[in-house]
């Protein structure tokens, strides 16, 4: 299912989530239409993006540690820069409005930076570059499950040649996509194949730390949570 809105409206402009998008679709088009060969994309990419064996290497952390949050604004497709962008636009200007634009900054960053290290630790041995925004908008949405348990998610539903929309309560959308991580994480190790290009482990520690992270970074502390 593919989300296409929520029903939850926004007291204050998200601007720290138009930032971010406005960001990655600029950092994206500079590197896959600024630079001048693909070699020069994979040196970006491979410079700037979180790789497991270099992160975990003795000292590597320290070395490294920039690429916990440059990983976070590269992209390696339309598909993949504008999936991530999609999630992030529906769920993020709510627990920004929530936080706090510069609390929903920090937040944002950390889940990121911890769902890579997750990455790393699954995939200790990893020489590729993992890139994208998702880990962090995973940190979102185990956010918007703990804040807006009771918000309905618009989605697209796909069964084969039929499409349609159906409405889908927050708190039965977001466990089921935790769970699609979590199983399709487990089944990646079990095959031995880095998970196919997607980074399972990173989406399941983004989430757990989003939940962990709500208390912490919430504004609203004195406001009843469930919407």
């Amino acid at each position: 299912m593919i989300p296409l809105r929520d029903n939850l409206p926004s007291s204050s402009p998200p601007v720290i989530t138009v930032l971010l998008i406005l960001a990655c679709t600029a950092v994206f088009l500079q590197v896959f239409y600024g630079l001048a060969s693909d070699a020069a994309v994979q040196r970006v990419l491979m410079h700037y993006g979180a790789t497991p064996s270099r992160l975990l290497a003795p000292g590597g952390l320290a070395e490294a540690a920039p690429t916990l949050v440059t990983s976070l604004f590269l992209h390696g497709s339309w598909l993949h820069l504008g999936g991530n962008m999609l999630y992030l636009w529906i769920f993020g200007d709510n627990v920004e409005d929530w936080m706090g634009h510069t609390g929903f900054l920090f937040f944002y960053v950390l889940s990121g930076a911890v769902a890579t290290v997750s990455h790393a630790l699954l995939n200790s041995t990893s020489t590729a570059p993992l890139i994208g925004a998702s880990g962090a908008i995973a940190g979102v949405l185990g956010a918007y499950l703990v804040l807006f348990p009771r918000a309905r998610i618009r989605s697209l539903a796909i069964l084969g040649f039929f499409v349609t929309s159906v409405s889908i309560p927050a708190v039965v959308y977001l466990p089921l996509w935790f769970l699609l991580q979590f199983f399709s994480g487990v089944a990646s190790l079990g095959a031995g194949a880095g998970g196919g290009g997607v980074a399972w482990w990173a989406h399941v520690g983004g989430f757990v730390t989003g939940i962990v992270l709500v208390p912490i970074f919430s504004r609203r502390r004195g406001s009843q949570a469930a919407w």
